[in-house]
């Protein structure tokens, strides 16, 4: 398949799944459009952050422009305090991948992925007490109570990944790793879909955060922050998207408007070094999709 953009690009059978993964600002969501256009399909969401409806700009959810242009699924569908986990992502995917429209299923949220293709563990449900006792911990101590052969699989920067594997450590008594290691079935196993993964390096990706940055603020992502201030929780996974936390320190007067971008930028590049991180060891087997930017 040839589209503008790329230089290269597998086939794709037009009787498969699609699965498009890719680091923020790759352009993985106008490959989506492109194919829907081209083949159709359903372009469904695998991106943690633009599943709540209060934001559209600083998550670069698709416009409206964009959703008329193809059917799309699992956007802006849930309120700022809902909660959501890989595990309600996976239950919302099923059933449109049984549906007569061929899916095509896009975002960064490299665990989503993972866990449609190879499976997810049954790990109980985390006791509210407990997940507050977590919030309250530092990072450097939620690391040093956690199982170190789970922590030698950690992103130790992450703090939700860490926390989350502290929280079901603390409920269960047993280690993550050990809960991973007991996987479901998979939804979509990876012989029966496309998978691509679009293969970036920080020097063509760089600017492009820059300038998408940029661009958001331009397009009103400042306002669309401000109006959610009197509910901002850091603990909420709405609140956690990237330049929310680092617009809200301006709104609060802590930082100037151009440190707040600065900050935006650093943590939009930090996000995508790890983006490709998890890509490189987790997803090797996946096909390589390179643009031309």
């Amino acid at each position: 398949m040839q589209l503008d953009g790329f230089e290269s690009l597998p086939d794709i059978p037009v009787d498969k799944p699609v699965l498009i993964a890719g680091a923020t600002a790759s352009g993985k969501s106008a490959l989506a459009l492109a194919i829907a256009k081209s083949q159709g399909g359903l372009i469904i969401n695998a991106d943690a952050s633009q599943v709540f409806d209060c934001w559209q700009v600083i998550t670069a959810r698709p416009d409206a422009t964009e959703l008329a242009r193809a059917p799309h699924a699992l956007y802006g569908h849930l309120p700022y305090d809902a909660p959501y986990s890989v595990g309600h992502w996976l239950r919302e995917v099923a059933p449109l991948l049984t549906s007569d429209i061929r899916p095509i299923i896009v975002g960064g949220t490299g665990l989503y992925f993972t866990a449609l293709t190879e499976g997810l563990s049954d790990i109980p449900e985390v006791p509210a007490i407990i997940r507050t006792e977590a919030d309250a911990l530092d990072l450097d101590t939620l690391l040093a109570e956690i199982d170190p052969d789970t922590r030698a699989g950690l992103d130790t920067a992450n703090r939700a990944r860490v926390q989350r594997a502290w929280e079901v450590e603390r409920a269960t008594g047993k280690p993550l790793h050990l809960w991973q290691g007991q996987r479901s079935a998979p939804l979509l196993p990876l012989e029966e879909a496309t998978a691509l993964v679009i293969e970036t390096t920080p020097e063509q990706l760089n600017p492009r955060i820059e300038q998408r940055f940029d661009q958001m603020l331009s397009q009103g992502a400042l306002e669309e922050v401000r109006a959610m201030q009197p509910l901002y929780d850091p603990t909420l996974p709405a609140f956690r998207a990237i330049g929310v936390p680092e617009l809200i320190a301006h709104l609060e007067k802590r930082t100037t408007l151009s440190e707040a971008r600065e900050l935006s930028i650093i943590a939009t590049r930090q996000f995508a070094k790890r983006q490709r991180t998890w890509f490189r060891s987790k997803m090797s087997n996946w096909k390589s999709a390179k643009p031309r930017y």
